[in-house]
């Protein structure tokens, strides 16, 4: 899949075959978000991979909007360093991975980090240095269900030389 056709049919989703995804694939698609663009190239972000079923319960069941992240094979856990663009580069780098999980033909949700309630117990549970902030929880899996929500048309959104 080229990346203009894995952009355009993206979607997030939300319910997962339970097939477990090849190590080779996760690490390709973290890989695209290490690549990702970054604020004088600073590069503020680790990423943790839950594979382990207990764990990502805890993780969906602190979470107020990502009950799904039970029932995916995989959970990447963004964090960076608090840096002045953290959150810009971890939201740079989480759409990054989005896009690689769509190229895979795999399915993923962004689910929010910073600024949560829940950002500290996450970082706790996965180890996470005290000078990291939780910037996204992505679910990836095959999906056993994507829906098509509609979404603005480019005439809608697109302004020339001045709104």
């Amino acid at each position: 899949m080229d990346a203009i056709e894995a952009l355009k049919t993206r979607r997030s989703v939300r319910r997962y075959l339970p097939d477990p995804i090849p190590r080779e694939v996760i690490e390709d698609i973290i890989d695209c978000g290490r690549l990702a663009a970054t604020a004088i190239n600073l590069q503020p972000w680790e990423f943790v991979v839950v594979t382990d079923l207990e764990t990502r319960r805890r993780i969906a069941q602190t979470t107020d909007h990502g009950p799904f992240i039970a029932d995916a094979p995989v959970c990447v856990v963004v964090l960076c360093k608090e840096t002045k663009y953290f959150l810009e580069d971890g939201s740079a780098a989480t759409q990054n991975i989005l896009v690689a999980a769509r190229a895979h033909g795999l399915g993923s949700c962004w689910v929010a980090g910073d600024k949560k309630p829940y950002a500290e117990t996450i970082c706790s549970l996965v180890g996470a240095p005290q000078d990291y902030k939780l910037v996204s929880l992505i679910a990836i899996g095959k999906p056993a269900h994507v829906d098509s929500p509609n979404k603005r048309p480019l005439s809608e959104v697109l302004h020339w030389e001045k709104y």
